[in-house]
């Protein structure tokens, strides 16, 4: 038997949001496009939402800046969603960041840009202390 993953449930009813979007609008638009369009699924499927959170950065306990992350969903998810021909290894490397960034476990990084939807499951590392 397959283990769950942690809030899996959620992540799935995240995922069919954006396949609805991507099937309703296709590939070709400007990222906005698809965030504003993925809000009102969200909403249309109950699904609770903080759009372009604005959270604190900082490093050794001095503020640095900020830093909006796309969705912030039912305060467990962190979701950055693009428009890219392809995801490449940088746009995984900043979803890992907010995660470490934001005290987060687990993220989504989806991508509307190619002909068919593309989605990352994203978790913090472990980091092995030596």
């Amino acid at each position: 038997m397959i283990e769950k993953y942690k809030y899996q449930d959620l992540t799935h009813r995240i995922i069919g949001a954006a396949m609805e979007v991507h099937r309703y609008l296709g590939n070709g638009f400007q990222e906005v496009v698809y965030q504003r369009a993925l809000a009102i699924e969200l909403e249309l499927k109950g699904v609770y939402f903080e759009r372009e959170k604005e959270m604190p950065l900082t490093y050794k306990g001095h503020d640095i800046g900020t830093r909006r992350v796309d969705f912030f969903i039912e305060s467990k998810i962190m979701l950055e969603i693009k428009a890219v021909v392809k995801l490449e290894d940088v746009h995984l490397a900043q979803a890992i960041n907010y995660l470490e960034a934001y005290g987060l476990e687990i993220g989504l990084l989806i991508n509307f840009g190619n002909s068919s939807l593309q989605f990352k499951r994203v978790m913090k590392p472990n980091k092995k202390i030596i």
